[in-house]
This record gives structure tokens, sequence and C-alpha cells, in this order.
């Protein structure tokens, strides 16, 4: 009734690079990528194009990921963009910010930066949800972590 797949994004791999490669600049792919190397450069793929890039434990980036979806067990130091789905696995290390459709992420991951979720602009041109809060009051991702405590602490205190 609970169970989970094994592998939640699922794809042929068309690309594999293999552990003891070293690639240095940025890559453009389409369809299924996997990665046991390291990257240094940014890995995408063109803009509404169907892809998967999965990383492997020893797998490494250095530079920003924009792939739709996204399978991390290894290290990326830059941002991620995954605008369907990214599962960061409980080896996974990110340096920077994840933009995510959706996220699944296991105990273990780490993640230095923001958990961003990406949300399909307006069809009738109005502002996003983020831009209605209301002047002076900060989201609590934007707080320092005090801040957050003393506001829960003062919301249930019911002051």
């Amino acid at each position: 009734m609970f169970g989970r797949k094994k592998n939640s994004i699922s794809g042929r791999i068309d690309t594999l690079i293999a552990r003891s490669a070293r690639l240095q600049g940025d890559i453009e792919f389409s369809g299924g990528l996997h990665l046991e190397g390291h990257v240094i450069g940014n890995v995408r793929t063109q803009q509404g194009e169907a892809a998967t890039l999965w990383v492997s434990e020893q797998g490494c980036v250095e530079g920003c990921v924009d792939v739709p979806n996204v399978v991390l067990n290894g290290t990326v130091n830059g941002d991620v963009h995954a605008r369907d789905r990214v599962v960061i696995g409980a080896t996974a290390r990110v340096n920077g910010n994840v933009h995510y459709g959706t996220i699944e992420m296991a105990l273990g991951a780490q993640v230095s930066g923001k958990l961003i979720p990406m949300t399909a602009a307006p069809a009738s041109g109005a502002a996003p949800a983020r831009d209605a809060q209301p002047a002076g009051r900060p989201l609590a991702a934007e707080m320092p972590p005090a801040a957050v405590d003393a506001l829960f602490d003062a919301r249930r205190s019911g002051t």
C-alpha cells in the first residue's frame, strides 16, 4: 500500500562518463546521462528537452546542473535546476541551491544551500505567490534560525 519503487526515475542511459574520466567544459545532452567521473563545467539539456542525469556516488559536477530529472548520489558544487523531479540520495552532497519541481530526499543527504520550488509562471500575468507576502514580513526561509524559533514560540504561546 505504501511501498516505494526502488528507482523512482526510470529511463535509458544514452551516455556514460566512466569513473576514471575527467571532463573540463560544459556538457549538453539529450536522453540519459550516467556520470561516474568528474565534470568541471555545467551540465544541461536544451530547453524543453526530456532528459535524465544520474550522478553515482563517485560522480562529481563542479558547475551548475540544469536537467529536467536528476538522480543524485554523488557531489554537485553548484546549483541544481530540476524542473520536473530531483531525487537526492543518502550519499549526495550539494554545495549550492536546489531548484525543483518535485523533490525526494533520503536521510543522510547534505544540501548546503536553499531548497527552492519551481512553480509554473502564472497565466494571467499575476505576481507569483512569493510576492504576495505582506510587506515588512520576511519568509521563514529568509530569516535567521533564531528568529524563526522565536516566531514559532510566540505563536505557540498565543502572543
